[in-house]
């Protein structure tokens, strides 16, 4: 008898910890997953070169797409405008790290792929627990994006075959993602994180998104595989 055929997903993938956890997920939950990364200026490309590693060792990601869009033209951030300076963590309010209207961006082009795809989800890692602060990454921002999405794309307006945006680590803790990760077979040394990981993939060890991550595996009681650029 022959296997039912998968629904397809677009899954918003960086090559970081977060959004390559959420790849495994949406595997897990039987989608045929189209990976969907940018280039969009961000001093971060290691990230990128991972992304592209992940996929060309997984056989199930029916197809990687790599969108360049011009964040680094519009500035306002640490990530894409070499003149402002990755903070440390621990500051307070929104870091400078926050990229303006980065997820609204991403998730539109994500929408217009999908809708071209005929799939029925698409998988973002955003979390609103452990994480920066960002506006966009909170529950709120996700169910506003879903019922605009609903009155966006031909496929939802004409035929009803609306697009639901799955969020599977929303409400988890850095170390709960990692614990479900490992679970689903997740290799985290080969995923980067760091907002200022040098050519080689190296992490900083001092960004917000460094912090956050080691203090995730130390939590979640897993060996922090992050090859540092100290040696630590």
């Amino acid at each position: 008898m022959s296997q039912p055929r998968r629904k397809r997903a677009v899954v918003l993938f960086s090559g970081g910890l977060d959004s390559t956890t959420c790849l495994a997920k949406a595997y897990a939950d039987g989608h045929e997953c189209y990976a969907l990364s940018f280039d969009y200026g961000q001093r971060h490309t290691a990230e990128l070169a991972a992304a592209r590693a992940y996929v060309s060792e997984h056989d199930w990601i029916v197809e990687h797409k790599c969108v360049r869009l011009d964040f680094d033209g519009m500035g306002g951030s640490a990530l894409t405008d070499p003149t402002i300076d990755v903070p440390d963590a621990g500051g307070e309010g929104i870091p400078s790290t926050y990229v303006p209207a980065r997820n609204t961006v991403f998730l539109s082009i994500a929408l217009g792929w999908a809708e071209v795809l005929g799939a029925q989800a698409i998988y973002i890692g955003v979390n609103a627990v452990d994480y920066s602060g960002y506006p966009d990454c909170r529950p709120e921002f996700i169910a506003a994006f879903e019922r605009m999405a609903a009155l966006a794309t031909k496929a939802a307006v004409q035929d009803g075959d609306r697009v639901s945006i799955e969020t599977p680590l929303i409400d988890l803790s850095k170390a709960e993602i990692i614990r479900q990760g490992v679970a689903l077979g997740v290799d985290y040394a080969r995923t980067v994180s760091c907002y200022q990981a040098d050519a080689r993939g190296r992490a900083c060890g001092r960004c917000d998104a460094c912090q956050l991550r080691r203090a995730g595996f130390d939590q979640a009681g897993v060996a922090d595989p992050t090859i540092y650029q100290s040696g630590r």
